[in-house]
């Protein structure tokens, strides 16, 4: 019996890879566009007739008209923030209702959630992970502790299920020493976004997609944040609540493994990371500041700075490895087109002497050893075809290739739509 496929998409580095570009231009090939993790501090950048789109909830397939869009169970929703989002989008005359299908499964953030993530960084005191403070952790920590709230709950004797939650979030605050808040406006507003998300299609989302699997209709499964902030796999503790690896989206979704086809890995032409945390090739010096600033390295959804540095080739050795590449998408290349020497990490030496070529247990005390390339200098912007790219950026993507195993499929030398160049 022939069925659809599914295609998994996601981030190989710390994030902020610019998923949500090349979701909008793959999705023409798809049926179907499908969030499996995360929560709204992802923000993805959408940027086409000269509009700038943040997503941070909505899947990436929306600007596409006659997709069907799902946010599965395993995404965490901030109906306040989903509301603040979709009427947004809806303004710019983008129809979401009939388009959007959110899981009963997905867990609800709350706004005590938020309370609690935000009592969490301040207890950790010089410990700080760096979250956002939108509740992502605290919802997931409820999940897993079986406290959660779901969407689905929304539609029968909600309001109970609400207070004896919020109740006992307020005993743990208590417990933390943070009383000091009033959230009646913000709560009025959650509210609001609850009766507001009862206006799409709430359901069971792991039958829908099933179905439309058996339907023979094809799959992209979008993911949120990057590899490395895997909460398994990524630079612990400093990472994200969630599996943000290919095998999230069979468990954030409800899809079998051998559903899964092509796997669509992506990465900038250098490194970027929010929050603390290790960073090898982080750079402190002006080449770092010129990245940022070239690459408006800032947060779509938080506005805070990027740490900057050189591509890492061992962490994207070791995030292809874990999802499974089969092809790779190298964003942000023009960000590169002005540096004389462009450098590569291509090992780590350790703490006692010795190097390696595999991602060790703790990334705090490493070196990174690096590769050096002559910069291309030229602007790639204007490029419409892979025969016009400079003979220095070749040799690069070959390099890259070479050493990661793994073809590079996309590259994108601009933030529009139309800048992005599909290699043979």
């Amino acid at each position: 019996m022939n069925t659809g496929k599914v295609d998994v998409l996601l981030g190989l580095q710390w994030g902020d890879e610019g998923k949500g570009k090349v979701v909008d231009v793959l999705t023409p090939k798809y049926d179907v566009i499908a969030r499996f993790q995360g929560g709204p501090n992802a923000g993805h950048t959408l940027e086409f007739e000269h509009q700038k789109y943040v997503l941070r909830s909505i899947p990436s397939g929306i600007f596409q008209g006659g997709k069907v869009n799902i946010i599965g169970n395993g995404v965490v929703l901030a109906p306040d923030l989903f509301m603040e989002e979709a009427k947004e989008l809806e303004k710019s005359g983008h129809e979401l209702k009939s388009r959007i299908s959110i899981s009963k499964k997905a867990h609800l953030i709350m706004p005590t959630h938020r309370l609690l993530d935000q009592a969490n960084e301040a207890a950790r005191g010089k410990g700080k992970v760096g979250t956002t403070g939108k509740g992502i952790g605290p919802t997931y920590t409820d999940k897993v502790s079986r406290n959660g709230l779901r969407v689905g709950d929304i539609l029968d004797n909600f309001a109970e299920k609400y207070e004896a939650h919020k109740q006992r979030h307020l005993e743990m605050l208590k417990v933390l020493g943070f009383t000091n808040f009033d959230i009646t406006e913000t709560e009025q507003k959650w509210m609001e976004g609850i009766e507001y998300m009862k206006q799409f299609k709430i359901v069971d989302s792991e039958h829908v997609i099933n179905n439309l699997l058996r339907d023979n209709k094809n799959i992209l499964c979008e993911g949120a944040q990057g590899t490395m902030l895997d909460v398994d796999f990524g630079s612990y503790p400093f990472v994200t609540s969630s599996n943000t690896i290919c095998a999230g989206a069979c468990t954030g979704l409800g899809i079998g493994p051998n559903k899964i086809g092509n796997v669509y890995g992506i990465m900038k032409a250098y490194c970027t990371r929010v929050g603390s945390g290790p960073f090898p090739t982080e750079l402190f010096d002006e080449e770092g500041k010129k990245l940022r600033d070239i690459g408006q390295e800032y947060g779509a959804v938080t506005g805070r700075e990027r740490r900057c540095g050189w591509i890492d080739l061992i962490q994207l050795r070791y995030s292809i490895m874990l999802n499974g590449v089969t092809h790779l998408i190298l964003m942000k290349s023009d960000v590169l087109d002005d540096f004389k020497t462009i450098k590569a990490c291509v090992g780590y030496e350790l703490s006692d002497g010795t190097s390696t070529t595999e991602l060790p247990y703790e990334l705090e005390n490493v070196t990174p050893i690096y590769k050096e390339f002559e910069g291309w200098n030229v602007d790639m912007t204007k490029m419409t075809q892979e025969r016009e790219f400079p003979q220095a950026f070749k040799d690069y993507i070959a390099f890259l290739e070479n050493f990661l195993q793994t073809p590079i499929k996309i590259v994108s030398i601009g933030p529009d739509r139309a800048q992005t160049i599909i290699r043979n």
